[in-house]
C-alpha cells in the first residue's frame, strides 16, 4: 500500500523508490528526521492535557508543559541520537533550536485562544476544548490503496482543515508538499464523502500556510496515485530510472544509495528487514 511518503519519493527519484520500498534497503537516521518525530509528539501530547489543571496562569504553564514534553522524548530518543555521530555541542544547538520551534508555535496557538476569550467571552477551558483537534489519524483507502497519517484535523465554525507539521527550514509549500495535502485531501473525502474545506502546513518556524481544497486538488491526487500504482508494478530494477540532482550528493553528504547508483556498489541479494527510518519531508 503507498503512502504520500513513497509517492513522493518515487517522483523524487524511481530508483530511490525501488531501493526502498522494492528491496527494503534501510536509510540512515538524521538529526532532521529523529528531532521532526520528537516535535509531532510533543504537539500530539500537549492536546491531551486536562486544561482545568492549568487554567491559572495557562500561558506559563503551556510553556512549560511544552519544554517538558521535549525534555522526555529527547531523552527517550538518546539512543537514535547517539547514532548520529554529531558532537554534544551540536545536540544541544538541534534541541535549543527545536524548543524554539515549538515555542513558536505555542504562540501561535495562544493567539488563538485569546482571541476566543476575548470576542467569544470563553474561558481558558472553554476555548481549549473548542480548538482541540483530532490528532495523528490513519487514513487507509482500499479503493485507492493508500493510506496516511493526518497529524491535524481541525473542525472550527464549520470549516474543515487538515494540517501537517514541518520543521522545514523555509516556508515554501513545495510541490511534494502540494502532493501529500491533496493526498490527505481525498483520503479524508473517501472516508467522509465530503471534501474538507482546507489543507495546510504549521510551519513551525514561522507560521501557517493553507490552500482550498478543490476538485481539481483531488483529482491531481488521483492521477499521482493511479500513476505511481502503473509505474510500480515491476520488480525489475531497470524500470526504475535514476533522476540525477543535487539531491543525489552534496558539500555535506549524499543520498544513502548514492554508491550503488554511480559506484556500483553490489546491492544486497535479499531484502532486508523493515527498515526503522523512512523519507520524510520535514
Amino acid at each position: 500500500m503507498q503512502s504520500p511518503s513513497s509517492i513522493n519519493t518515487y517522483f523524487q527519484c524511481p530508483r530511490k523508490y525501488f531501493y526502498i520500498y522494492k528491496l527494503r534497503m534501510p536509510t540512515s537516521p538524521s538529526i532532521h528526521l529523529v528531532r521532526g518525530s520528537i516535535a509531532h509528539l510533543v504537539l500530539e501530547k500537549l492536546y491531551t492535557i486536562v486544561p482545568e489543571v492549568i487554567s491559572d496562569n495557562y500561558k506559563e504553564n503551556l510553556k512549560l508543559i511544552i519544554e517538558e514534553l521535549l525534555k522526555k522524548y529527547w531523552k527517550e530518543s538518546e539512543e537514535e541520537l547517539q547514532q548520529l555521530e554529531l558532537t554534544k555541542q551540536e545536540i544541544n544547538m538541534y534541541l535549543e533550536e527545536t524548543k524554539n520551534m515549538l515555542l513558536n508555535y505555542l504562540e501561535q496557538y495562544i493567539k488563538k485562544l485569546d482571541k476566543e476569550i476575548t470576542e467569544k467571552n470563553l474561558n481558558f477551558v472553554e476555548a481549549f476544548n473548542k480548538l482541540k483537534p483530532e490528532t495523528e489519524k490513519e487514513y487507509l483507502s482500499w479503493e485507492h490503496y493508500v493510506k496516511g497519517f493526518i497529524d491535524v484535523i481541525e473542525n472550527y465554525e464549520g470549516k474543515i482543515r487538515l494540517m501537517d507539521y514541518k520543521t522545514s527550514k523555509k516556508p515554501v509549500l513545495t510541490d511534494a508538499y502540494k502532493l501529500q495535502l491533496a493526498i490527505y485531501a481525498l483520503l479524508y473525502k473517501t472516508k467522509h464523502d465530503k471534501k474538507p474545506d482546507e489543507v495546510g502546513i504549521y510551519f513551525l518556524r514561522d507560521g501557517e500556510t493553507t490552500i482550498k481544497v478543490t476538485d481539481d486538488l483531488i483529482k491531481e491526487a488521483e492521477f499521482k496515485i493511479e500513476q505511481i500504482h502503473a509505474s510500480t508494478e515491476s520488480d525489475d530494477i531497470k524500470d526504475y530510472k535514476k533522476n540525477q540532482t543535487p539531491l543525489c550528493k552534496w558539500h555535506s553528504g549524499q543520498c544513502d544509495f548514492y554508491d550503488y547508483c554511480f559506484k556500483n556498489k553490489k546491492i544486497p541479494e535479499e531484502p532486508l528487514p523493515k527498515r526503522t527510518y523512512t523519507p520524510s519531508n520535514n
